[in-house]
């Protein structure tokens, strides 16, 4: 049961709030999904006033029991939230005063929301980036275990969006691997900088009552303490890193979509996309459109918005805290949740994925995949690799004007570019031949597949 809301604010000034206003500055309808941290929060800040003799231990129990009591409305969808509240604590400390009477007036001793609100979005945050690292490792572990069916199985690499030189489907699929483990070493880093407990900072100056920060830091889980009041509650850089960490996810979820999306095509055919992550048209009754990798892609922009709305809010703001900084939630919270949706999305496609092998390696012979690896070839016969450049693109160039593969020159074609070409080029050329040959360890050939393959099942497997 809940009294009549009131500001916390409100005998400072004269009348009633416009309605509008109530509206405009509310955060409550989108910071309420703080409520678990709040009260964590709120019950460790308790424990410590009892501890320095700031409230008696009968307070505290209270107190305690009616914040467990709050948590367990909210979660049962039985608790009422007022918009007149303004935010999720003045929502958890007013039904608390109405629940327990005048020890609830004393939870909010020795604190301001400033540093209450820093201190609740560091531990949401901490526990929004292990939720991200499970679903990084989810699609990293997807990506293994399809590259494992096609260690052998070759296709082309592009630059440029043109043919390059031939890998191994497997090395293509673990590239993937790479760079959201770099995305995981990220959250890592960001979460390293959520240690630090702002609480006992209170608006801005800190207080003049014996608050043991250390206690409810160290309640909390914190490392550390802030050092400057001044500056813990106004730091959000944690913030705008932890939307860039999200913001790079995005960006490889994208550049994967948009492979797949053109993979998918009937003009690439590489790979099919499972049908219950596609969907058809309206009109056109042949269709399977990749709408799934589509969205994906779209959404990212989404979560660039939110980097730079947060990098925006940062930018001008004077020494302290200020209004603005109530924004910080609206862009946190959009980024990881388009980013969680998108990594779940991905790693059931990911998981559910199969590239055809046979057309792929009908047209493998376009393009003159081998052409990297014939100067390579030059190179070990003495020839300066500059030079080995050039003659391997004169005849490509012949053979282009001839409609002729590498391979199907004959060795006094060879000579006639090179005397040092020998018989033993035949097998430096042609697609299966080059990916065998790949000596340098992360290579895109099948012995290097294999070896990375073994590497992440045992990597990740530590997850």
């Amino acid at each position: 049961m809940m009294g009549k809301s009131k500001k916390s604010w409100e005998k400072r000034l004269v009348g009633q709030p416009d309605p509008l206003m109530v509206d405009f500055v509310q955060s409550l309808s989108y910071d309420k999904r703080l409520y678990k941290y709040d009260i964590v929060a709120s019950i460790a800040h308790t424990q410590m006033l009892a501890d320095q003799k700031l409230i008696s231990k009968a307070e505290l129990k209270e107190i305690k029991t009616g914040l467990i009591e709050i948590s367990q409305e909210i979660e049962e969808g039985k608790f009422k939230f007022d918009k007149m509240c303004e935010d999720i604590h003045m929502a958890i400390e007013t039904a608390l005063v109405a629940k327990i009477g005048e020890p609830g007036k004393k939870l909010h001793t020795g604190r301001s929301r400033n540093d209450q609100v820093a201190a609740d979005i560091r531990l949401w945050m901490r526990d929004e980036i292990e939720a991200l690292q499970s679903k990084i490792t989810a699609i990293q572990k997807a990506f293994v275990k399809l590259a494992e069916k096609y260690v052998k199985d070759v296709m082309p690499a592009y630059t440029h969006l043109q043919r390059a030189q031939p890998i191994v489907i497997a090395a293509y699929l673990l590239s993937f691997v790479e760079q959201f483990e770099r995305d995981f070493i990220r959250l890592k880093n960001c979460r390293n900088m959520l240690k630090i407990s702002p609480l006992g900072s209170g608006a801005i100056t800190g207080s003049t009552l014996s608050l043991d920060r250390e206690s409810t830091a160290k309640q909390l889980g914190f490392s550390d303490i802030s050092y400057s009041s001044i500056d813990a509650v106004s730091d959000r850089d944690f913030c705008a890193e932890f939307i860039f960490d999200c913001a790079l996810i995005a960006t490889h979820l994208s550049r994967l979509a948009e492979d797949w999306i053109i993979y998918s095509s009937n003009e690439f055919g590489f790979v099919r996309i499972d049908d219950s992550y596609c969907t058809s048209s309206s009109m056109m009754p042949q269709k399977r459109n990749p709408d799934a990798l589509e969205l994906i892609r779209a959404k990212t922009a989404g979560v660039y918005g939110s980097l730079m709305a947060m990098l925006t809010i940062l930018k001008a703001q004077p020494t302290g805290y200020n209004r603005d900084l109530q924004e910080d939630k609206i862009h946190i919270f959009s980024a990881a949740d388009t980013v969680k949706a998108s990594l779940v999305m991905a790693q059931a496609i990911v998981s559910h994925a199969k590239f055809d092998t046979k057309k792929i390696s009908a047209g493998l012979e376009e393009g003159f995949l081998d052409a990297t690896a014939l100067a390579e070839y030059l190179v070990g016969k003495g020839i300066a690799f500059r030079e080995a450049h050039g003659i391997v693109g004169s005849l490509v160039a012949s053979c282009e004007k001839a409609n002729k593969k590498l391979a199907d020159l004959s060795l006094d074609e060879f000579k006639k570019n090179s005397p040092a070409i020998e018989t033993d080029v035949y097998e430096s050329l042609g697609p299966i031949n080059v990916v065998a040959k790949y000596a340098t360890d992360g290579a895109a050939g099948p012995k290097q597949a294999k070896e990375q393959i073994a590497y992440w099942n045992k990597q990740l497997a530590k997850r």
